[in-house]
């Protein structure tokens, strides 16, 4: 397998897991205020997410792939909002176990990941580029 073609693969593959990552993250901060519907019913479930390395079959080349969607099993916060429909007869709500700074550290994260697969693709482009005009000029 080609050297260019198989890191084109690689980073490809890291490009469609760190946009599964940046969803799930966005889904998370989306939902950072759900509460649930009912008094004493458990709000907006925090989730993760898993890679694990595959291969690809067709190049041989080592990839990156999800490996599941789960969620975060830590407790909820409480907070005194005795207006609110999901309130409990003392007044405290079920909040969902989301920490927006460590959201955002994760979308960070992965938008640098994601911007260094998108550096690697277009290097490689180059470089397939320059060896096709190499070539050509070489006739």
């Amino acid at each position: 397998m080609d050297p260019l073609i198989a890191s084109l693969k690689i980073s490809a593959s890291g490009l469609e897991a760190e946009s599964t990552r940046l969803r799930i993250v966005s889904e998370n901060i989306a939902n950072a205020r759900s509460t649930g519907d009912a008094p004493g019913a458990d709000p907006y479930r925090r989730k993760t997410i898993s890679f694990q390395a595959e291969v690809d079959r067709a190049s041989g080349a080592a990839i990156v792939g999800v490996d599941r969607i789960g969620t975060d099993d830590s407790g909820f916060l409480t907070e005194f909002d005795p207006g609110n429909p999901a309130a409990d007869d003392k007044g405290m709500v079920k909040m969902p176990n989301v920490n927006i700074l460590i959201e955002m550290a994760d979308m960070r994260e992965a938008n640098r990941s994601y911007e260094a697969n998108l550096q690697t693709i277009k290097q490689a482009r180059d470089l397939i580029t320059a060896t096709i005009d190499l070539l050509k000029a070489s006739q």
